[in-house]
């Protein structure tokens, strides 16, 4: 086989008689294909050193990336932990996590706390507080927070294992800073969660103390109203007065009668005009009168009488249904009050405890290795590229060389 003495023109033209094999011949055989990269050997191993040439020197460029991981599990297994997660799934909790940015779940499933969060570590104001924390917008050389929040997601990875443990790994050039925001997530993540537990305590403790404050108003309404109520009608207990009240009209119907008995039987024997017949008319008259003033509360001028200590009998029944309403609003507001109290106290105890909510599993450290750049896998991936082009090289150069020959005229 002849080669061109000029090497110039080997890197373009392959030699004579293996194009015009292939020319002459449509079905090239794989040791066909051999011969053409063999031919182009020069071409392809040129694009392959270049390609790993580049890549070394690229990769040497490039400035050192470090990796800092902390992980994080939930503390669900004490009773702070299931009360956690009581909270985390109320709609309370839900509506402070939209106010802080985050997005919950998937629609058909239940919203977890490792889900809850993850959305805070992804959230708004999580960024927002590690970028002014590390003054990330001179360190990134951005203008705009958008874009510096960009940047920040480009640093960040949050991911979760199978065993529910959440990982926040920071990349960063000093080793010390990456270890230092993956800490910062952490931490403000345990605060950000606090503030969404305390922040639902204060809501509930605040309107206990609302409605606390409602039932002791309406409490001492109610007990001033039982209260001007007995004054007026002279009642303490309605029930137990009339019955007292109905035996001491018997005891001076019983003497009426007895008097009347007593008169009837002087009277076939003494004269009308008799000083003792007149005692017993008169004592007659005035049981009478205290008779009527029980009934009816009206001395005989038809005045209401004010020396009375009870109410009168025709008035019970309506003083008792009175009195049974007013007695019920009492003791209503006082149930309330005792249930609210308890309640309040609950509420004040739970916004004061300030347990984390958050486990650190591992505390992120300075890495003493870099992550990025990968020197050998960035030669090798640069050189298995390099070495397909050169391939898809070799044969465009061989098929426009026997497109040449098949044109030229002989």
């Amino acid at each position: 086989m002849d080669w061109p003495s000029d090497s110039s023109h080997a890197l373009l033209d392959p030699p004579r008689p293996q194009t015009e094999r292939l020319a002459s011949d449509n079905s090239a055989n794989l040791f066909d294909y051999w011969d053409v990269l063999v031919a182009r050997r020069k071409v392809v191993g040129g694009l392959c050193g270049i390609g790993m040439a580049v890549a070394l020197v690229v990769s040497l460029l490039l400035p050192d990336v470090y990796e800092s991981t902390s992980s994080v599990l939930p503390q669900l297994d004490s009773k702070e932990g299931g009360a956690l997660a009581a909270l985390l799934g109320s709609p309370a909790a839900g509506g402070m996590a939209q106010n802080l940015g985050l997005g919950l779940g998937l629609p058909g499933l239940p919203t977890t706390p490792t889900d809850v969060f993850v959305s805070i570590l992804k959230s708004r104001l999580m960024a927002d507080e590690v970028i002014k924390k590390f003054n990330l917008m001179d360190r990134y050389q951005e203008k705009t927070m958008v874009e510096t929040r960009k940047e920040l997601e480009d640093h960040l990875r949050i991911t979760v294992t199978k065993e529910k443990v959440i990982k926040v790994v920071v990349e960063d050039e000093d080793p010390q800073v990456a270890a230092d925001m993956a800490n910062f997530y952490v931490s403000n993540l345990d605060r950000l969660n606090r503030t969404v537990t305390v922040s639902k305590a204060g809501q509930n403790r605040a309107f206990l103390e609302r409605r606390l404050n409602e039932t002791m108003d309406s409490m001492a309404k109610a007990e001033d109203a039982l209260r001007d109520f007995q004054a007026k009608n002279k009642t303490v207990a309605v029930e137990a007065q009339a019955k007292v009240m109905i035996e001491a009209a018997a005891i001076i119907q019983g003497q009426i009668t007895a008097q009347e008995v007593q008169l009837q039987v002087m009277g076939t024997y003494l004269s009308p005009d008799n000083p003792d017949l007149a005692r017993i008319r008169s004592n007659v008259e005035e049981l009478k009168k205290q008779l009527a003033t029980m009934g009816s509360g009206k001395d005989a001028k038809g005045m209401l009488s004010g020396d009375r200590l009870h109410p009168a009998m025709v008035a019970v029944p309506d003083l008792a249904l009175q009195f049974g309403r007013l007695f019920r609003q009492v003791k209503v507001q006082e149930t309330l009050f005792t249930l609210l109290t308890s309640q309040h106290e609950q509420a004040k105890i739970s916004e004061a405890r300030d347990t984390p909510t958050v486990q650190v599993l591992d505390q992120a450290v300075p890495a003493d290795k870099r992550a990025r750049p990968r020197l050998l896998l960035n030669v090798a991936v640069a050189g298995v590229l390099s070495l397909i082009l050169g391939v898809f090289a070799a044969f465009f150069l061989d098929y426009r060389a026997r497109v040449r020959q098949v044109s030229t005229p002989t």
